[in-house]
Order: C-alpha cells, then sequence, then structure tokens
C-alpha cells in the first residue's frame, strides 16, 4: 500500500538547521508531482514546498524562499525538505504529501515535530 513516511524533526535553536526526509514505498514515486505542507499548533494547515514529478520545478511559501529547498531522489523514492535559519514561527508538524491529478493531496505521512525553541 501507499506509505509515506517523515522523519528528521526535533528540537532545534534558532538559527539552526534541519532536513526532513519523506520515505515513500506501495507506489512509483517517480510518477508524482510531491509537498510538504505543515501545521503550527493551534493552526490550520500551510503549504510550504511543491516539486515536480523530475525534480526540476520547485515552488516555495513566499514566506520561506531563501531558506527552505525542497529535493527529490527518485531512485531512493525519497524526498528532502533543507531548513536553514530556523525560527521559532517554524515550530509544526511538518507532512509530506503525494498530489493526486484531479484530486489533491490524497495520501500523507503521520508528520514530524520540528520545535525550534532557545
Amino acid at each position: 500500500e501507499v506509505q509515506l513516511v517523515e522523519s528528521g524533526g526535533g528540537l532545534v535553536q534558532p538559527g539552526d538547521n534541519l532536513r526532513l526526509s519523506c520515505a515513500a514505498s506501495g507506489f512509483t514515486f517517480g510518477s508524482y508531482d510531491m509537498s510538504w505542507v505543515r501545521q503550527a499548533p493551534g493552526k490550520g494547515l500551510e503549504w510550504v514546498s511543491s516539486i515536480s514529478r523530475g525534480g526540476y520545478t520547485t515552488y516555495y511559501a513566499d514566506s520561506l524562499k531563501g531558506r527552505f529547498s525542497v529535493s527529490r531522489d527518485n531512485a531512493k523514492a525519497t524526498l528532502y525538505l533543507q531548513m536553514n535559519s530556523l525560527k521559532p514561527e517554524d515550530t509544526a508538524v511538518y507532512y509530506c504529501a503525494r498530489w493526486e491529478p484531479g484530486i489533491g493531496y490524497g495520501f500523507w505521512g503521520q508528520g514530524t515535530q520540528v520545535t525550534v525553541s532557545s
């Protein structure tokens, strides 16, 4: 079955860097656009970044451009999110999601917690 497993989150200090990973299985990873979405405590879902099937086109929320970088390794069936210069407001559960053409984000991982605190 389709499975997405995020990892790499943790407790970090402001200004630190983290790289999140999303291991995919149960489908042809390279056939799907992928995204990262986050949810801060008490807030709704916020789109973070997306990447095209081949990894050549990327998109970012305007507020995150320059700090976050999305990439993928289709041979390893893994999606990544490099997060630099983390701020307290980046504290959230980060999810990876598979884009379903004509539907939306039909499959999600369980999420990984990122906490940025001094």
